[in-house]
């Protein structure tokens, strides 16, 4: 299983447009960037090519890794970021298998395979395949799953990724707060390779109108305001969930220059071989 992080920034990405802030320049200066969220994963074995959420970068993400058009895709929910990139597979395939949940969430009346479904319906590749929670399902040689996790007020979920044949296990957190539900966590649990939503410093909660939630024992909160982790968030979800590897995603901007480029904070490019 190949991994390659095509995008691992917040709505706006780093460097932001615009902005002179100290880690847009710093982004600039390393000749690095956080693009909006996207995962590409090979099977070495079928020589197929899984797309995690439709970036809408998906056509600078792919020139800049020399990347074909994927096989298929999976899509964990309708936020812009993750969604609207799709409309870049116009002409690349003859076909695009897309996996979604086909749970109907509550905030649209409509499951995101629907959505998906109605908004794309212009595209003759794309071949939507409602998926139930937690079921697993084949894609691109794969046995994968999604899970619910807490990114209100829309319906989310992340991605085990699963080779049956080596066993290897990539886990996608999706965007999420610390508050996953149990049996989420346990299909997580043990992967590989963890990729977790994390997007500032617990510090940052003092400038958010909601403050912080779910604090461990010393306080310190793991969820910045109502939709993502804090970076402890994301390090304590993946210590909980006894990841050999893990990487932060979704980061934003905000945090300065010595903490957005922390070890475990991911840029976009990174590749990981499972």
């Amino acid at each position: 299983m190949e991994v390659t992080l095509l995008g691992t920034g917040d709505t706006t990405g780093t460097p932001t447009v615009g902005c002179d802030c100290a880690t847009c320049e710093e982004a600039r200066t390393r000749g690095v960037e956080r693009t909006r969220f996207s995962i590409h994963v090979r099977n070495e074995r079928t020589d197929q090519t899984l797309l995690v959420d439709l970036s809408p970068d998906f056509r600078h993400q792919f020139l800049r890794e020399e990347l074909d058009a994927p096989d298929t895709a999976v899509i964990t929910h309708i936020h812009f970021d993750h969604l609207h990139g799709l409309g870049n597979v116009f002409r690349l395939t003859r076909s695009l298998p897309i996996h979604a949940a086909g749970e109907v969430d509550p905030a649209t009346g409509q499951s995101i395979a629907g959505t998906v479904a109605d908004q794309y319906d212009y595209l003759d590749a794309a071949e939507v395949h409602s998926q139930p929670p937690l079921a697993f399902f084949e894609a691109a040689g794969f046995e994968c799953r999604l899970v619910p996790v807490d990114h209100p007020p829309l319906a989310c979920y992340g991605l085990v990724v699963e080779d049956p044949e080596t066993g290897t296990k990539l886990s996608i957190s999706g965007d999420t707060t610390y508050d996953v539900p149990r049996e989420s966590r346990e299909a997580l649990r043990g992967a590989d390779l963890l990729v977790t939503d994390g997007i500032v410093h617990a510090g940052f909660c003092d400038r958010h109108r909601l403050g912080g939630k779910h604090p461990d024992d010393d306080g310190i909160p793991r969820t910045f305001g109502t939709k993502h982790m804090t970076f402890e968030g994301a390090r304590a979800l993946a210590s909980e969930l006894d990841a050999d590897r893990h990487r932060i995603v979704h980061v934003s901007h905000f945090p300065p220059p010595e903490e957005a480029f922390g070890e475990d904070l991911a840029v976009d490019g990174e590749k990981f071989s499972l």
